[in-house]
């Protein structure tokens, strides 16, 4: 993945997990619904960016994240769902 390099900011004041590119923000916009799950609303990657993976890559990192601090999801986003879809190992985050 060509955005290995980018790290992903969890922005807990708007709820919001982000990848900064250029002066571009791609995000997933969350709600916290328990101590142990936060349901993924929202996916956004600004138009300039469309078409390059961006919301696959930031899928990817915020799933990482939740994986790695024992957190579940509930899948509101569309295009979470998808992902999830096509890459069923991450079943496992779902609550």
């Amino acid at each position: 993945m060509k955005f290995d390099s980018l790290s992903l900011n969890v922005n807990e004041d708007d709820q919001q997990f982000e990848l900064q590119i250029d002066q571009h923000t791609a995000l997933i916009a969350y709600r916290v619904l328990d101590t142990h799950t936060l349901a993924l609303d929202h996916t956004e990657v600004p138009e300039e960016l469309e078409g390059q993976g961006i919301a696959s890559a930031l899928v990817e990192k915020t799933f990482q994240y939740l994986d790695d601090n024992q957190l579940k999801l509930v899948p509101n986003c569309s295009f979470v769902r998808t992902y999830l879809e096509r890459h069923p190992d991450w079943k496992r985050l779902v609550a």
